[in-house]
């Protein structure tokens, strides 16, 4: 992009006026689209596997084959520890004949005792759709506390229970998200700018940035088939908050910076976005095509998060390189109040690092002795990684939530009173011509307790066997069993044998995840560094600067693993390394592409070594600034209810504070003066990024 492309898009005495008004006529369209966001999210693809999985077989053949029996089931458990009485037998029976109005097919089975006369089980299916069931739910947690014999313990679980919980859980979260993300940004940005009014354009614009990309969203989602869930739409909403406030971040500082030089303020901000424009364009190019790698994942809920995110980070950069400088344009300079910045012919030359003692003594610091802080910093970061150690992969069902639910209670009810896998069988479809030998080596496996009776199809083509397991169905062991189970179901000639149910699910899911996580990573890796590439026209530095985000994601995982553990959340959802990678890469670049590019411009001036430690001292108070707002935003979802959600917030803030403190402060400058001019090999650093109206800095940043 040449200058003069840039310096056009600045605003001018008129054309700011026309941005303005093109951004309210494009909000007061968008605006109305954005609240109907969740109306076209489709939640079921969070659970979903891809088409080659067997379990997705397995559910496509019941669902052609058994078309009355695919609605999910509704148990209630009832358990009184000194055994059941009269009284009990006779709740439970009241509650079956209640129950039955809302029963797919209006029938429920008798309740199913244990053995050790604790407990009873219903078990039935719930018609209706997601809405319809909602309300059902509602119905029966209402009635099963209804005339309850004293010390009888009850609960309500099962599939369609835990959809309910998942309902419950999650309403009105999407109002709560964005009102602690907007809080937190907006508490943050008050602190860096101390001015009574200045923090409120980023965050207003940073807003309508979130409207602009929720209402893309929705009309992809609505006419071109977009997968949208709550968990994509919330992950859009912090990238647009954390990513757009950075973007205004960097631009503000470098117009604060300009104003001192330009007496007119349209001239200090064509300056300002001609020399920021293209970090920012790169950073979110980077972001972007990072997420855009997610399309090439199996699991539909990871690749259906690449083009949202997308979409947000697109929408930040829009508003942040148009309706931003705008506004800040038509308010002028007392916006600053009151801290405002005025021009001074004097400063035109002066050294703008005077402005930043604490950086300015970083800087001294890094000069002096440039291998002993990066070695120190690498160190520090190997260590950090050993907390890993905390950490495994699979988390059991029961601890999805981060409080207590009521299908959860009921689950652990029957697991002490059944065989563990009596809720979520696994589930047998053959053909019918040998569903005998299919039974027969069902029974032969270890870790089976219980193989049913064949239920034939009504076309009676296919057979449907349940075998209840010995262990949790979401336990190492049971995992083992159903490949077992599978290995023994598929070895009988012509039954065509498929295995479904929840553990089958836990395996293909497994499966699926490390494929993506093989294909996706790389694939972030090589789109990152070819942007790095282009963007400093080097070989050299993008490796550096790789090399570094990668070691602080592996440093972020482990210090999160310390956190996690304490927190009691150490056994990771299969997805949170891959999505945490993605993030911590691309974001982490970001620093590090706002300190090379202005270090490769100051260093066509200043020459290498003072380049950089003046790129350090002038960028380091925004790009802290910056970090410190990114992983605040991420850390608002802690406020959802999940704990994938919690992990992920927490490997990502970790990840962002250390590569804004030690990454982008530490060891980047100081490999960079290590290394020297072959940092920029095969280039070097070209004197026309340097030139422009600041002129010659009087007074270079001290080297000791």
């Amino acid at each position: 992009m040449t200058r003069t492309k840039k310096t056009a898009l600045a605003p001018g005495r008129r054309s700011k006026y026309a941005l303005l008004v093109f951004w309210l006529v494009l909000i007061a369209a968008a605006g109305p689209l954005a609240i109907k966001l969740t109306e076209v999210q489709e939640n079921d693809t969070l659970g979903a596997l891809p088409a080659t999985a067997e379990f997705t077989g397995a559910m496509q053949r019941a669902k052609e084959s058994f078309p009355d029996s695919q609605k999910p089931l509704a148990v209630a458990v009832y358990v009184r520890q000194s055994g059941l009485t009269d009284a009990d037998r006779a709740k439970a029976e009241a509650d079956r004949v209640a129950f039955a109005r809302y029963a797919d097919g209006g029938q429920v089975p008798p309740p199913v005792p244990s053995e050790d006369g604790q407990a009873l089980l219903l078990s039935f299916p719930v018609g209706g759709n997601a809405e319809q069931r909602a309300e059902t739910m509602g119905h029966i947690k209402e009635r099963l506390p209804v005339d309850t014999p004293a010390e009888l313990s009850t609960a309500l679980t099962g599939p369609a229970a835990g959809e309910d919980d998942v309902f419950e859980a999650f309403e009105g979260m999407d109002g709560a998200l964005l009102l602690a993300t907007a809080g937190t940004v907006a508490l943050l940005l008050l602190i860096t700018y101390r001015s009574p009014v200045l923090w409120l354009i980023p965050l207003v614009t940073v807003a309508l940035a979130n409207q602009l990309a929720s209402a893309v969203v929705y009309l992809l989602a609505k006419h071109a088939d977009l997968a949208v869930d709550f968990q994509s739409q919330s992950i859009m909403t912090v990238l647009v908050f954390g990513v757009g406030v950075d973007y205004a971040l960097l631009l503000i500082a470098r117009y604060r910076e300009e104003l001192h030089r330009h007496a007119d303020r349209h001239a200090a901000m064509a300056v300002a976005l001609r020399r920021s424009i293209g970090a920012i364009a790169a950073s979110a190019a980077t972001v972007a095509l990072g997420l855009l790698c997610l399309l090439a994942a199996d699991l539909p809920s990871t690749r259906g998060l690449g083009p949202v995110g997308a979409i947000g980070i697109a929408a930040a950069f829009l508003a942040m390189t148009t309706l931003l400088p705008a506004v800040l344009v038509i308010f002028g300079r007392w916006l600053f109040w009151p801290f405002v910045p005025r021009y001074s012919p004097e400063a035109v030359g002066l050294d703008v690092t005077a402005e930043h003692g604490v950086w300015r003594r970083i800087a001294g610091f890094v000069g002096r002795r440039p291998r002993a802080v990066w070695l120190g910093t690498a160190a520090a970061l190997v260590a950090l990684s050993f907390g890993i150690g905390n950490l495994s992969i699979g988390l059991p069902q029961d601890q999805t939530f981060t409080t207590e639910v009521g299908s959860i209670t009921g689950q652990r009810m029957i697991e002490a009173h059944y065989p563990s896998g009596t809720v979520a069988p696994a589930e047998i479809l053959a053909s019918a011509g040998q569903a005998d030998q299919v039974v027969a080596a069902a029974r032969t496996v270890p870790g089976v307790a219980e193989v049913g009776e064949p239920e034939t199809s009504p076309d009676g083509r296919w057979v449907r066997v349940a075998a209840v397991l010995v262990d949790r169905p979401d336990s190492d062991a049971a995992l083992d069993t159903v490949e077992r189970l599978r290995d023994a179901v598929h070895a009988v000639p012509g039954a065509q044998a498929l295995v479904g149910g929840d553990t089958a699910y836990l395996i293909d899911e497994k499966r699926t995840v490390s494929r993506d996580d093989r294909t996706v990573a790389p694939l972030v890796l090589v789109v990152v560094f070819a942007v790095l590439v282009l963007l400093l026209r080097a070989l050299v530095a993008p490796l550096l600067l790789l090399a570094s985000v990668v070691l602080s994601y592996v440093a972020a995982m482990g210090a999160a693993g310390l956190i996690l553990d304490a927190m009691g959340y150490p056994k990771l959802f299969v997805s949170v390394p891959l999505q945490t990678f993605l993030f911590l890469v691309a974001l982490g670049v970001d620093y590090t592409i706002f300190l090379a590019t202005r270090a490769r411009e100051e260093t066509a001036r200043l020459g290498h070594r003072q380049g950089v430690l003046h790129a350090l001292t002038v960028t380091g108070g925004v790009i802290t600034s910056a970090g410190v707002v990114l992983a605040a935003t991420f850390g608002a979802l802690n406020v959802l209810p999940l704990v994938p959600t919690v992990q992920m917030a927490i490997i990502i803030s970790v990840g962002v504070l250390l590569d804004t403190f030690l990454v982008r402060s530490l060891l980047v400058p100081a490999l960079a003066l290590n290394i020297g001019r072959h940092t920029w090999w095969p280039g070097k650093a070209s004197s026309a990024a340097g030139r422009g109206v600041g002129g010659p800095v009087r007074e270079p940043v001290p080297l000791a």
